[in-house]
């Protein structure tokens, strides 16, 4: 984007993926399987690569977890699917990288909670050891704060200096400081321990959208680190969404985060891929990053009283959804084709024409008559029962057209 600029400048190496300014904002999953059933593991994270995840992470909470870890990459190696393990640490890190070094060595980042390593309490061997790890197998850390698990002994710190300010702050206030002191003052740490500069990434989740406006801008100021952003315990469907796209889109649309979680609960046997594709529709709806075609369809009206427009729309997405393995392939670019399926002639015959290929079907009171557009010109009008086929067969003249190899 023209005046877009991430505010972050430290560029972190994660199995080969950039997490930081220049480099693409990056998208992550986790899978929900336990890390110990191999197979499990193994098909849920190419489930998630394949989606379109860039990073993977997995729980790494007991030792049948961790040496499960090699195995699990292993697996998705033989699956041809080349994505960067994450190893989420909680209590017991710094024994299973140090009993596990296989595990260590498997995985392309370690993701560490201050609040649970023991950092900033009498003794900071815990988190000082998980660095140490780090620094032998040459891996990246991200330290990851959530608020419900804050350390509480910084938590508490700040508290009593509150109460004792002339003017006392509100007690969210004072919880957005301890968040954004917790990975300030674990990073220095880490760096004090030998962790380079451009190993680390930060994070500091809450379930609080406006929380983690203010949390992100302030950080952001504070450091060149880059950021994780996610909503933590988003929740379920459409509050999830809505959530994290409302906090989240702020932040991205200021330039802040360098690599992006949606964290779903899914249904019972949902599926954890809608997560990812929640995130790629994010940064593509900001014109951050282009993934998939995009079918812009009006929402309809009492002048659109025939579905039509709403079937041909959905078959249109279905057709493009199918096409794409093969269109990616043969034409570069093709991510950022706009298509408009459009139900009458209000918006419809504009709306088609800012599209790179658009249709604008007839309203209730109009003549069973379609304009179709492409490339901002009008190309022809169809009508009669084969419309959709029609359309599919000038939108596929026009890919090829377009984006073809020259």
């Amino acid at each position: 984007m023209g005046s877009y600029v991430r505010r972050s400048t430290t560029v972190v190496d994660v199995g080969g993926v950039k997490i930081g300014s220049p480099f693409p904002i990056v998208v992550q999953s986790m899978t929900n399987t336990d890390t110990a059933d191999v197979d499990a593991t193994v098909r849920q994270a190419a489930e998630l690569a394949r989606a379109g995840s860039e990073l993977v992470r997995v729980t790494v909470n007991n030792e049948e977890a961790a040496a499960a870890v090699p195995r699990i990459a292993e697996g998705l190696e033989k699956l041809g699917v080349r994505v960067p393990l994450v190893g989420d640490f909680h209590y017991n890190g710094h024994i299973l990288l140090r009993r596990y070094p296989q595990c260590a060595k498997a995985l392309a980042k370690y993701r560490i909670n201050p609040g649970n390593v023991n950092i900033g309490r009498r003794s900071d061997e815990n988190f000082r050891a998980i660095i140490e790890a780090a620094l032998e197998h040459g891996k990246p850390v991200r330290i990851g704060a959530n608020w419900g698990s804050l350390d509480q002994t910084l938590l508490a710190r700040l508290m009593d200096e509150n109460a004792r300010r002339p003017e006392p702050r509100d007690a969210r206030e004072v919880m957005r400081e301890a968040m954004v002191a917790s990975v300030l003052e674990s990073a220095e740490a880490a760096e004090r321990y030998g962790l380079p500069h451009d190993r680390i990434v930060l994070s500091a989740k809450v379930s609080a959208p406006r929380d983690l406006i203010a949390i992100y801008r302030e950080l952001a100021a504070r450091c060149d680190y880059p950021l994780h952003l996610g909503l933590t315990e988003a929740g379920l469907g459409v509050k999830a969404v809505v959530a994290s796209t409302a906090a989240m889109a702020v932040l991205l649309a200021e330039g802040i985060g360098d690599t992006i979680r949606v964290s779903l609960t899914p249904s019972p046997g949902g599926d954890r891929t809608e997560e990812v594709r929640v995130c790629r529709q994010i940064l593509q709806s900001l014109e951050l990053r282009s993934f998939v075609p995009q079918v812009a369809a009006c929402p309809g009206c009492g002048r659109t009283s025939s579905t039509r427009f709403q079937e041909m729309a959905a078959e249109v997405e279905q057709y493009i959804a199918q096409r794409m393995p093969e269109w990616r392939l043969k034409y570069p670019g093709i991510e950022n084709l706009k298509v408009a399926v459009m139900g009458c002639v209000v918006n419809g015959p504009g709306e088609s024409r800012h599209a790179d290929v658009g249709i604008s079907l007839p309203g209730n009171t109009e003549e069973p008559r379609a304009p179709v557009f492409a490339g901002g010109r009008h190309v022809k009008t169809l009508e009669g029962p084969d419309m959709t086929r029609d359309f599919l067969r000038i939108l596929e003249d026009y890919v090829a057209a377009r984006f073809g190899v020259r």
